[in-house]
């Protein structure tokens, strides 16, 4: 019994030390390194937007800093994803009614499996992003999916919406972009 106390003991020592390590070593690193800092900054409301180049479905390639004097709606999605699924037909609308007003860049973070499939099934017609090699999803620290960011004609990010959204909502945050 006592060696079972001691055993206990010890054992819970140690993953306190390395509890207490590893929080030590993070705190380590300096908040001010530039791409932390860069990264932070691109994805607060109010930064300009990181700028990426991708690929569309068609082989098209699309630059965001191509688009100043564009409102743009950025959307991470993937097609495995049930909000995702249930936010596409309010993209589409939009897309639809908004016109040159609006671009509508849908990002997708899974182009290993069917998207064109999955676009074609559900009649979207607004540009399609493959992040092949998930250097946007990482650039935009993308946790979640469906996320949006809907950037400005300036390339300034204004708003960032977690989870999917109604097109109501979408309809009102994208007029409040100038």
């Amino acid at each position: 019994m006592i060696k079972k106390v001691l055993a206990a003991v010890v054992l819970i020592s140690l993953l306190t030390v390395a509890i207490v390590q590893a929080v030590n070593k993070n705190s380590d690193v300096p908040e001010s390194t530039n791409t932390t800092s860069a990264t932070k900054e691109g994805l607060s409301v109010g930064a300009k937007a990181p700028d990426f180049e991708l690929k569309t479905l068609s082989g098209d390639s699309v630059k965001l800093s191509d688009l100043k004097g564009k409102k743009v709606m950025l959307n991470f999605w993937a097609t495995w994803c049930p909000p995702c699924k249930e936010e596409m037909p309010a993209m589409e609308k939009l897309h639809k009614e908004a016109g040159e007003d609006l671009l509508i860049l849908a990002v997708n973070i899974d182009p290993h499996l069917d998207v064109q499939g999955f676009v074609n099934e559900n009649k979207l017609t607004f540009p399609i992003l493959l992040d092949t090699d998930d250097t946007v999803n990482e650039k935009y620290q993308i946790l979640s999916i469906p996320t949006t960011y809907f950037i400005d004609s300036k390339g300034i990010i204004r708003h960032v919406s977690l989870g999917s959204m109604e097109f109501d909502e979408m309809k009102e945050l994208t007029e409040k972009l100038k």
